[in-house]
């Protein structure tokens, strides 16, 4: 049952995560190429289809924390201190999309459907960054979850 649950775990992590970190990347590039050219309907649909993946696969992003614990729990290793700070980082990585990334993708795309230049090119660097911390976060998820130092689970 180990070996199910892990395949899910790591199918969800690779299906649901991998396409908001592409997606929430290539946001603030769409965004300047809306500005830079506010008439441009592709640049805005681009944009639109985006936030949309950001959206969808951020909800369906929340299997990969049930799978894991569910995992962690079949090996015995819900108290070590790999998986311990794994839960963090995926707690601050879930944080920051929800409440700083997605928001402001929604009022970026807002302001670009309206016609309105709004804040620019600062919030487009601002997405850039947001979301470069997110994929460092889920990078080092990653990597504690292929290394797992002191993990004694064997699997």
């Amino acid at each position: 049952m180990t070996k199910f649950l892990l395949s899910l775990h790591v199918l969800a992590a690779v299906l649901a995560i991998g396409p908001v970190t592409v997606a929430a990347s290539m946001f603030p590039r769409a965004l300047r190429r809306t500005h830079s050219d506010p008439g441009d309907r592709e640049a805005l649909t681009a944009l639109r289809m985006l936030h949309r993946i950001c959206r969808v696969y951020a909800a369906i992003g929340i299997a990969v924390p049930v799978f894991g614990f569910a995992t962690a729990s079949s090996l015995g290793a819900l108290g070590s201190p790999w998986l311990i700070a794994s839960i963090v980082l995926t707690a601050a990585a879930a944080a920051l999309l929800a409440l700083r990334i997605l928001p402001a993708q929604d009022t970026a795309l807002t302001a670009a459907q309206a016609g309105n230049s709004g804040p620019g090119p600062r919030i487009s660097a601002r997405l850039a960054m947001l979301t470069g911390v997110f994929n460092l976060l889920w990078a080092t998820v990653t990597v504690l979850m292929i290394v797992r130092p002191g993990s004694t689970t064997g699997a």
